[in-house]
């Protein structure tokens, strides 16, 4: 199974959704890599490895196989970035190339985009919706609870469904305790779209729980994720929002 993770914006939870994916396979038994393409804003990695997969191993543990692209020191798109460095991006065929290497290699891989869907990963102007589609993927779109969520979300649904890229599920990375209508309101219309055009309703994680320590995050996830039944996992809902 090859899952691309994807946001409607940047900052909306990938990470944690897919350290939380990664925590739920590994305890139902499956091995699981965790892939980035991209990763900006952070320097090369030494005895730390930092960064967005820095987080996946602290969250998910030692257990899942971790793998980059390339990184680069300037938090900016990976066009910019690379340009700031005068280094050259990996290409298209190097990224399908080594989710294929991983896949041969685990049950589960992951691989979790910079920014959103039409972010631009190489010099040529691939983006994640190119790469899951030539790895034979299904994307997990991440999103906010907030204002505005429900553009991006169906903007960010009809730009995959355009390009062929099918959508395993919608989640929304960051559920407040605080909720209100406004959070409310968008989670149900939000699960009512998923519906209408055949995709998971994913529900939602606790807003603060990429803060949590592993051993709290990988119990947890367990539930967020509904036990990953069989080989598609599907969330049961928000722990502490049923409503969501």
């Amino acid at each position: 199974m090859i899952l691309v993770i994807t946001g409607t914006d940047t900052g909306v939870g990938k990470t944690v959704v897919t350290a939380a994916l990664a925590a739920a396979h590994l305890a139902a038994g499956r091995t699981v890599a965790v892939y980035k393409p991209v990763q900006t804003g952070e320097p090369a990695a030494g005895e730390s490895r930092g960064g967005d997969i820095g987080e996946v191993e602290r969250l998910a543990g030692a257990g899942v196989v971790l793998a980059e692209g390339a990184r680069f020191a300037e938090p900016m798109a990976p066009m910019a970035a690379a340009a700031a460095e005068g280094r050259a991006l990996p290409g298209f065929e190097e990224h399908v190339a080594a989710i294929g290497r991983l896949r041969a290699r685990v049950d589960v891989v992951l691989v979790e985009g910079a920014g959103g869907l039409l972010v631009r990963l190489t010099a040529a102007g691939h983006t994640i919706a190119d790469v899951c589609r030539a790895a034979d993927g299904r994307l997990v779109v991440v999103a906010r609870a907030g204002l505005g969520t429900l553009n991006h979300t169906e903007l960010t649904l009809e730009a995959a469904a355009a390009r062929g890229v099918p959508a395993a599920g919608v989640v929304l990375g960051a559920w407040p305790a605080d909720a209100g209508p406004i959070e409310e309101s968008n989670a149900d219309t939000l699960r009512r779209v998923c519906a209408a055009a055949g995709v998971g309703w994913w529900g939602a994680l606790p807003e603060g729980s990429g803060a949590w320590d592993a051993d709290r995050f990988g119990a947890a996830a367990v539930g967020w994720f509904g036990g990953v039944r069989g080989r598609d996992p599907v969330p049961a809902g928000a722990v502490a929002q049923p409503n969501v």
